[in-house]
């Protein structure tokens, strides 16, 4: 009996590709299902899962997405009522206050229109300015209106304007400071031996006056500056003559009450 021959199997090198191809596959199936789920309507979802949980449930879902339990009726939409803003409540002391500022603020605007028409002649010649603010009424005089050069007494035409605006501030009772003021043109003489003591001095002569007219002497207060304060410059002629000058000053506020300090320890 012959022996059959045997025939030697040759090594298959190639079945890797079908796991590869069954990886393959599987890859791209996951990728097909992953796309399909991003590209969910979420709209239809969330009406698909609304229905589901009402079919398990027995709950009613409302137009606004809200579960309303069985035999509960839907509480209907009441209007938003209209909010009210509370006014301030304004304390009685507060209301006083307020109403003693504007009766002040009516005085003293009142007290300007005054002043302005008793000086309008000079307030056309460029010799006196008048100006309301938040310290009260300011009047400026230019000084060759009231004094001869380098002295302090009131010449005749400059008392008639002067009363006028005394008796329009008498009947108040807001305080009144007058400032004498000066050049820097140097002076010494045996009367005023500086600039500080003539600015003073045409201050005084202002105030007597004003109480001479019926300003209560307590409200009135002199006060010579000498060269210190200029409102131009002293380069030029002009500058120099805007700088003589007395400022009127009727103050808005009375002075605070003054209380005195503890001392310490105390």
């Amino acid at each position: 009996m012959r022996r059959r021959a045997h025939v030697e199997e040759h090594e298959n090198h190639e079945r890797w590709l079908v796991s590869y191809a069954d990886f393959i596959t599987l890859l791209f199936a996951f990728f097909v299902v992953m796309y399909s789920l991003s590209t969910v309507n979420e709209g239809k979802y969330r009406v698909l899962s609304d229905s589901l949980v009402s079919a398990f449930r027995n709950v009613t879902i409302n137009s606004r997405g809200e579960q309303i339990a069985p035999g509960v009726q839907t509480p209907a939409l009441m209007p938003a009522l209209p909010q009210i803003r509370a006014k301030p409540v304004v304390s009685p002391v507060d209301a006083k206050e307020e109403e003693r500022k504007r009766q002040v603020r009516e005085k003293m605007r009142q007290m300007a229109k005054e002043i302005m028409e008793v000086l309008s002649p000079l307030v056309r010649q460029g010799k006196v300015s008048v100006t309301e603010g938040l310290k009260g009424i300011t009047v400026e005089i230019n000084a060759s209106v009231l004094f001869p050069a380098g002295e302090a007494q009131l010449q005749a035409a400059a008392v008639k304007a002067l009363r006028a605006v005394a008796e329009v501030a008498a009947p108040a009772e807001f305080p009144i400071t007058v400032e004498g003021h000066t050049d820097p043109t140097p002076i010494a003489t045996l009367q005023f031996p500086s600039n500080w003591e003539l600015s003073g001095a045409r201050a005084s002569s202002v105030v007597r006056l004003f109480i001479d007219t019926g300003v209560a002497p307590q409200r009135l207060t002199a006060s010579g500056y000498g060269e210190q304060r200029p409102v131009a410059s002293n380069e030029s002629p002009e500058g120099r003559a805007r700088n003589r000058r007395v400022t009127i000053l009727i103050e808005a506020q009375n002075p605070d009450d003054l209380k005195e300090l503890p001392i310490r320890g105390e």
